[in-house]
């Protein structure tokens, strides 16, 4: 069974490319392993960095709910100063 889905992508004779001239079925084939290398390059250095991306993307977020707590209480302070005090 898994050889037949390995024949079903892998092999020239087998797979939907089989129509086309060798010459067109190799270059397809070297450009789709070439995509699916990067694909799955990317996805392990991705991995590999998934703790630190998560820790920087948190202090991203934390930076940004900081900032806009602060402006939310400059905004208040000012809206206070213009009443006078209660």
């Amino acid at each position: 069974m898994i050889k037949q889905y390995y024949d079903l992508v892998m092999n020239p004779k087998h797979n939907p490319l089989r129509s086309l001239p060798k010459y067109v079925r190799f270059q397809l084939m070297t450009v789709l392993s070439i995509m699916w290398t990067t694909i799955f390059s990317v996805w392990s250095g991705l991995t590999y960095l998934f703790g630190p991306s998560v820790i920087i993307h948190m202090l991203l977020a934390m930076g940004v709910v900081f900032t806009a707590e602060i402006f939310r209480y400059a905004r208040g302070f000012r809206s206070r100063e213009k009443n006078g005090p209660l």
